[in-house]
């Protein structure tokens, strides 16, 4: 199961969080906010982690 933990404006900044947590083992997905098949590079995402993993990628991102 998979939890919303932060959203992002871009795809790129939403690229670049879910390289940060994966870079430190925290396995990550992106999807977009709006309708999935009208999305693009300026549209906003959500950065999803595994529920009751959300304090990890706290820790992870307070490192950065």
């Amino acid at each position: 199961m998979w939890t919303k933990y932060k959203i992002s404006n871009n795809l790129i900044t939403a690229e670049m969080w879910k390289d940060a947590l994966e870079g430190e083992g925290l396995p990550t997905k992106i999807l977009p906010v709006d309708n999935i098949l009208e999305w693009s590079e300026f549209s906003r995402f959500f950065v999803m982690v595994p529920k009751g993993r959300e304090h990890v990628a706290d820790e992870i991102l307070r490192k950065l």
